[in-house]
């Protein structure tokens, strides 16, 4: 996880970040937005699809080369499926029980995640002191945010629902973000191919997976038709938070690093939190918000340069 020395962060490299983390934190916006009208499959299969007719546009225009290994797309479909089709359905599923700040905070773990996979799936990314300590500091926010079992946190943590599957609600949103730390090891192996290929790939596979999903489940033949405002949550969804985020995501991969990028984990759920109580009235216990304060010290742990920084000054 690691930058090479000479990838820096400067100015227009923390813009970059600072509109990713905007876009990603207005997914959780637009999916509130949407889901007033729209069930959870329907949704997010208008997202995949809206987002792969764009990629697939954008690497047309680009004349990138189309490989035609069967085991290419094989590896697609996996991620397809891993990293769009089961967290984005649990993530919307998640959000019509609980805040869209809680769950993107709650989003906020999968570097956690993504650490004791590679830990246990590689050979070269195993976890030292720092970085254990890290994920388990950061998992200590985790349960501040829903509590231990027999305690009411978790009831508390699903704040817009009186269903008897609310209280499951933070734990949909953390098995999607084991999935993306699945997916983040597993995808290294497309490391020598164009990442907006990659992208295009992975959401028109989800796309065809969700397809029936979506009939049989939702019939969205038979549902009204959509406000104006889930029309264009929809379009926000899809062509911002999904094309325009993986397009300026791997931009910034490119022109900072992979260590550099982690920053933008800290900055999601603020954006996300400001979206939901801006502008949907949104509010969230304060139990949330120290939950969010420990995750964000474990990431800072595992990120490691705040602490050599203060190390450095107090030489």
């Amino acid at each position: 996880m690691s930058a090479k020395p000479d990838l820096k962060m400067d100015g227009t490299s923390w813009a970059m970040l600072l509109i990713l983390s905007v876009l990603w934190g207005g997914s959780f916006f637009f999916t509130k937005i949407a889901l007033v009208d729209l069930p959870p499959f329907t949704l997010v299969l208008l997202r995949v699809t809206i987002a792969s007719v764009i990629l697939w546009w954008v690497v047309l225009l680009r004349h990138i080369p189309i490989p035609q290994d069967p085991k290419f797309w094989g590896a697609i479909v996996i991620m397809g499926a891993f990293n769009n089709l089961v967290p984005f359905s649990l993530i919307v599923w998640g959000q019509t029980h609980i805040a869209s700040g809680l769950a993107a905070i709650l989003n906020a773990t999968t570097p956690l995640f993504t650490i004791v996979i590679a830990h246990i799936a590689t050979e070269n990314e195993k976890l030292n002191l720092r970085k254990a300590l890290g994920v388990l500091t950061g998992f200590g926010g985790v349960v501040i945010i829903i509590g231990l079992p027999g305690s009411d946190g978790i009831a508390q943590s699903a704040t817009r629902s009186t269903s008897g599957l609310a209280p499951l609600a933070p734990f949909a949103i953390l098995l999607a973000t084991f999935c993306y730390g699945c997916t983040g090891v597993f995808g290294k192996r497309f490391g020598a191919m164009n990442p907006i290929l990659t992208a295009a790939g992975m959401t028109s596979a989800s796309s065809i997976m969700l397809i029936p999903l979506a009939a049989v489940i939702d019939q969205p033949w038979a549902l009204p038709v959509p406000s104006t405002d889930t029309i264009l949550a929809i379009f926000g969804i899809a062509a911002l938070s999904t094309s325009l985020a993986y397009i300026l995501y791997f931009a910034i991969l490119k022109r900072a690093g992979a260590s550099n990028l982690l920053l933008v984990t800290f900055l999601i759920p603020v954006s996300a939190i400001l979206l939901g109580v801006g502008f949907l009235g949104e509010s969230l216990l304060v139990q949330h918000i120290i939950g969010m304060g420990v995750i964000g010290v474990g990431l800072a742990v595992i990120d490691g340069r705040l602490i050599a920084a203060t190390g450095t000054r107090n030489k």
